[in-house]
């Protein structure tokens, strides 16, 4: 056995241990002393998280730094069985399975929330419960482009100092270095742009409905087929893992992927609620409000995962991988994500209805809209550079911090809470505009590329072109 061999087994062995400690406690329940002095209680196993507050402090920081752990360990087992399925199915329907499976614990804590606003429809409770779906749902995608692509990009430019990364396009200037993305993400950005356009309507009739789900899914849907019709792509010479796994004859290796990708969507799947929940608990017992824990804190933590393989991908200067997962990743969050909302409200309810929700949650909705449009505008030339990603970061801290200091009511501002997301919508959309305008021959080179790949798609699939 080789020696490369032998360490990508080390690692894949290191990576599942750093999921057994949660597997064992979620499986079997055990009493484990994670703090000196605490010990589980035994009727509250870590799948009932619902009695987490009455836990003692030590005890949530163990339960949340054991789900963590594993969360860690079933990225890098993720990130692998994608990369290694790019050797027999196109690199960006492989992409996608990652990114699903990836946020996969946000769609978790958001069907949860619906399904209570279902369930409790026409109370104050039901109320309550829908304005937090779409609150951690759009808490989720601001977080996704504003710290997600920015600090993906900065960490990019920043890595690319002491690596070679022929991602990185290096200009004179502070932060005027550019990453570039992969022209083949054109498909994705296009729907991505759709999707964003759409998700403007959404607030206009109070709620979200059928009609949305159906384009919405439906945009979604369109863009898997048409991945699906592509071309796999020339091989790619990766090494560690993946380039040990990808050795393993064709039924072998499909087999250790479909493993890989069950296996490590089923530990994010399960650790992330406790680990987003204990975030919450300790959030709220130092004074930090619950529904702001739960639009940003408990949204954070459910991406961790696909951070974490972002930041891997990177790591491997296999910058264009990375942000091609972080772009799939809000494509599905932004038409899945919205539009399945309304399908577990309405089998909660026992018909069908649309999940409604109060003024702040509408302004919530334009501003990610906006927020995502403003994104779409800076990758229409395929490049993003490091001061575009501060004005991302800057403009999606600087908000959350004031709407936090607002509530607080550590300052005061001639703006409420509403009238604030309100002004930082316009400021999106002006700067997106502007830069739709600067960049309209970019633009429209992007739905040239787009309008080709789905007709090639189509031609693939229709058997009288053969």
């Amino acid at each position: 056995m080789s020696g490369s061999n032998r360490g990508a087994k080390r690692m894949i062995a290191a990576a599942v241990a750093l999921t057994l400690p949660w597997t064992l406690l979620w499986l079997n329940g055990l009493l484990v002393d994670l703090v000196p002095g605490v010990v589980f209680w035994p009727e509250v196993t870590p799948p009932a998280i619902e009695h987490m507050e009455d836990l003692s402090t030590g005890t949530i920081v163990g339960w949340a730094a054991v789900s963590g752990i594993s969360i860690l360990g079933a990225s890098f087992l993720l990130a692998w069985g994608a990369e290694t399925a790019e050797k027999d199915v196109p690199r960006a329907f492989a992409i996608a399975v990652l990114a699903v499976l990836a946020v996969a614990p946000e769609y978790a804590v958001d069907a949860l929330y619906a399904w209570d606003a279902g369930q409790f429809a026409g109370t104050p409770e039901g109320a309550e419960a829908g304005n937090l779906a779409v609150a951690n749902m759009t808490g989720a995608n601001r977080i996704l482009i504003g710290i997600g692509w920015a600090g993906i990009t900065l960490f990019t430019i920043y890595r690319a100092k002491s690596a070679m990364d022929s991602a990185v396009e290096r200009h004179d200037g502070l932060l005027a270095d550019k990453v570039i993305i992969d022209r083949d993400i054109a498909l994705e950005i296009t729907f991505l742009l759709l999707a964003t356009l759409w998700a403007f309507l959404v607030p206009l009739n109070g709620g979200i409905d059928a009609l949305d789900m159906l384009v919405l899914v439906g945009l979604y849907v369109a863009y898997i087929v048409v991945v699906l019709r592509g071309d796999v792509d020339p091989a790619e010479e990766h090494v560690g893992v993946p380039h040990y796994l990808q050795e393993f004859p064709k039924r072998k290796r499909i087999t250790t992927v479909l493993l890989l990708f069950g296996y490590s969507g089923l530990m994010i799947f399960t650790a992330v609620e406790v680990f987003a929940h204990g975030l919450e608990v300790l959030g709220t017992a130092v004074g930090v409000p619950s529904f702001f824990m739960i639009q940003w804190i408990a949204p954070l933590a459910s991406e961790s995962p696909e951070l974490i393989v972002v930041i891997y991908l990177v790591n491997k200067a296999r910058s264009t991988a990375g942000f091609n997962a972080l772009i799939s990743s809000k494509l599905n969050q932004w038409t899945l994500l919205i539009g399945t909302l309304v399908l577990v409200y309405s089998i909660a309810l026992g018909r069908y209805g649309a999940l409604g929700f109060d003024e702040k949650q509408a302004a919530e909705i334009w501003i990610t809209a906006a927020q995502s449009l403003f994104a779409v505008a800076i990758l229409v030339n395929f490049r993003i550079s490091g001061r575009e990603a501060v004005v991302l970061l800057g403009l999606f801290v600087s908000q959350v911090l004031l709407e936090f200091f607002v509530i607080r009511e550590w300052i005061s501002l001639p703006l409420d809470e509403v009238e604030l997301l309100h002004a930082y919508t316009v400021v999106y959309l002006v700067l997106a505009v502007g830069l739709m305008i600067a960049r309209r021959e970019a633009l429209s080179n992007l739905l040239r590329r787009t309008a080709g790949t789905i007709r090639g798609a189509v031609e693939r699939g229709d058997p009288a072109a053969d």
